[in-house]
């Protein structure tokens, strides 16, 4: 698509996680908040302490990366799984829960399935695109991978029914076990779940699943933002600087400014801690539309090129392509559309898109001249060749 496409696409992604990153350390902060010894602790003690934690692990190396992002997959893989035994059993057996007798008429019987009305059921689905970002990460962790053509198939056909179970299994069952009435916002659904249950301390090991689930994003997007970094500055499309490597093979400026970013969310933790998840989940939602119309265009064009004979078919197809691919798009800029409609905040994120825009087109016309004056210097050199 072209270096002016990756300037952008790069940029983005890197808007992405670093502002997810934020969302991160709030969601950490806020489980923080469910047990009551720390109600008077503010809200950037927990986010500074979580991202001072994970942004050294990811400083020691990749190897302490994976290790991480293992045992949180441990972790939550088995809560959900153990999750998904118990409430198959009580949606199953009918056993009641907090006085409530599981079933599909817990829907009907509070509202329905739209008990507000379509509109914030559709609006509400930019939560969820935000929900199933970092799946991408598969895409970004193949250039560290030893067999990527063999590997990273089984990698995404691996998401895809994990996605399935995990999630549509998980919230088909929080809606059929209790009444969605019983669940909060400030607090995981499915901590209010095994809560109900009664069963002693279990909400707390449920809160601190869910929290490694957050520090598990966090340390996901300190390893992509270094790498994206690192990436555009190979391409003249960042400061040099984003280049330097670590002895561990770390991008570290990267992730040093990455965490800069952050240390910021927790100025505004300090400041707007009640408003800023909301506000921040529309901005990292722009940024993962836009990440993943990049990436269907990228497929669109590999096509054409396959098309006209200069590259390789791949043997991994994406299935009912081109059609599918446009249908995403669609898609895409209906979430886009719809996330207008959710006021305050969404309806500001998208009036923002000019600003964005126009803050892209400077960055890429400041990069432009850059690599221009970079030619000019390197042509002017005299030659030193056979001295």
């Amino acid at each position: 698509m072209g270096e002016r496409a990756s300037f952008v696409a790069g940029w983005m992604y890197f808007v992405v996680w670093a502002l997810t990153g934020v969302v991160d350390i709030t969601a950490i902060a806020i489980y923080m908040k469910y047990w009551s010894v720390f109600s008077d602790v503010p809200q950037w003690v927990f986010a500074l302490s979580a991202l001072g934690v994970v942004t050294l692990m990811n400083m020691v190396g990749v190897k302490w990366f994976g290790e991480m992002e293992f045992w949180f997959a441990v972790i939550k893989v088995a809560a959900i799984s153990i999750f998904l035994v118990i409430g198959s059993f009580f949606f199953a057996t009918g056993h009641e829960v907090a006085g409530h007798i599981p079933g599909l008429h817990l829907i009907s019987d509070n509202g329905g399935i739209f008990p507000h009305g379509l509109l914030p059921a559709i609006i509400i689905v930019q939560g969820v695109i935000f929900a199933y970002a970092s799946i991408e990460l598969v895409g970004t962790a193949a250039g560290e991978t030893a067999d990527a053509r063999k590997v990273i198939p089984k990698a995404i056909n691996g998401v895809i029914w994990r996605i399935g179970l995990f999630y549509v299994g998980s919230v088909f069952l929080l809606v059929t076990v209790l009444p969605w009435t019983a669940y909060s916002a400030n607090v995981s659904p499915f901590v209010t779940f095994f809560e109900a249950l009664g069963i002693p301390g279990i909400g707390s090991v449920m809160n601190i699943v869910v929290m490694t689930a957050a520090l598990s994003s966090l340390n996901s997007g300190l390893y992509a933002t270094g790498r994206v970094l690192r990436s555009l500055a190979m391409g003249g499309s960042a400061p040099k600087m984003f280049k330097r490597m670590s002895t561990q093979g770390v991008p570290y400026m990267g992730i040093l400014v990455t965490m800069g970013i952050n240390v910021f969310g927790v100025v505004l933790n300090f400041l707007i801690p009640s408003q800023l998840f909301e506000l921040l989940l529309n901005l990292v939602s722009l940024g993962i539309l836009s990440t993943w119309a990049f990436i269907v265009m990228s497929q669109i064009m590999y096509r054409r090129a396959v098309k006209r004979g200069e590259v390789e078919m791949v043997s991994f197809k994406m299935p009912g392509a081109p059609f599918t691919s446009w249908l995403t798009l669609v898609f895409l800029l209906v979430v886009l559309v719809l996330l207008a409609f959710d006021y305050p905040n969404g309806t500001y994120t998208v009036l923002s898109i000019p600003l964005v825009a126009g803050a892209l087109m400077l960055g890429w016309s400041k990069a432009v001249r850059s690599k221009a004056k970079g030619s000019e210097q390197i042509e002017s050199e005299p030659s030193h060749v056979g001295a």
